[in-house]
């Protein structure tokens, strides 16, 4: 009789609310198709709980778990390390366990980076401007200096997160950057390589797009949105009405979840089965 294993890896998520979360769909269609027994947990942790529920991933042995709101800035205190990218971004979405130790990382702004490289966009020396200043633009904009972007414009309702931004990507980086306060129609200048929609405006069931001039839309600017669902939001529609090449939010999200992949099984993540299994999700 052959050996029996039961006991099943485990990752998962923290966050409030989850309910509607659907990482669990693309990442255990990639552990399917690896035929790993490892399971994902999608966890409802309140702010009140989060230290308890760190402390929880070493006592029930998991691998590690993803990080969304609220947790990805405080859970930084609970950990014993954060890598020096998710330092400077100053958020970490994805931990892992090693040798009992709790470890930070944020693959947000990787997998961004791995999309645009995927379509053959270069971003060394281009001039980026970026919607929004959270966490997910914190996360891009500091992966893109990285990149060696040549300059990023912050374009934020807040003044002070977006400034703070701002001051990060000056203050640590070598790209250059600067602060546009987003109190009216933005007009996207005609010098942008690259528009990056960082809010969540647009996400699913939110029917709306950002508030800019759309006329400012035009080729060749390559034209982003983090939104993943829908798959093609209405920002989107309106920059391929321009003529502009588009990047939607679903290769993102795939390969950051690919690069947390990586980090918890040892194997390459098969991106395009879990690349499927998001599109039928959220067309279903």
């Amino acid at each position: 009789m052959s050996e029996k294993h039961y006991k099943s890896e485990l990752v998962g998520l923290f966050g409030c609310p989850v309910d509607e979360n659907p990482t669990v769909i693309t990442m255990e269609a990639g552990f399917r198709a690896l035929g790993l027994n490892y399971r994902y947990c999608t966890m409802e942790v309140t702010a009140d709980n989060l230290e308890k529920a760190v402390g929880a991933l070493k006592a029930l042995g998991f691998k590690g778990t993803h990080l969304t709101i609220p947790h990805k800035v405080n859970v930084i205190q609970y950990l014993d390390h954060v890598s020096q990218e998710a330092s400077l971004i100053g958020a970490v979405n994805t931990v892992y366990l090693k040798d009992g130790k709790t470890y930070g990382e944020n693959t947000d702004g990787k997998g961004f980076i791995i999309s645009l490289q995927e379509e053959g966009i270069s971003i060394e020396g281009k001039r980026i401007t970026v919607l929004g200043a959270g966490g997910a633009a914190r996360a891009v904009s500091v992966e893109l200096a990285l990149e060696k972007a040549a300059h990023i414009t912050v374009v934020n309702v807040s003044k002070e997160r977006g400034q703070t931004l701002c001051d990060l990507i000056a203050g640590k980086t070598k790209s250059t950057s600067d602060f546009v306060s987003w109190d009216h129609c933005y007009k996207i200048s005609p010098d942008t390589d690259i528009l990056v929609q960082t809010t969540s405006v647009g996400l699913y069931p939110d029917p709306n797009c950002p508030n800019i001039d759309y006329n400012t839309v035009c080729p060749p600017m390559v034209v982003c949105d983090i939104v993943p669902n829908p798959p093609e939001t209405l920002f989107i529609r309106k920059a391929k009405e321009k003529g502009c090449k588009t990047l939607t939010g679903l290769p993102m999200l795939v390969n950051q979840a690919g690069i947390s992949f990586k980090i918890w099984t040892g194997k390459d993540a098969p991106v395009d089965i879990m690349k499927e299994a998001a599109l039928k999700e959220f067309l279903s």
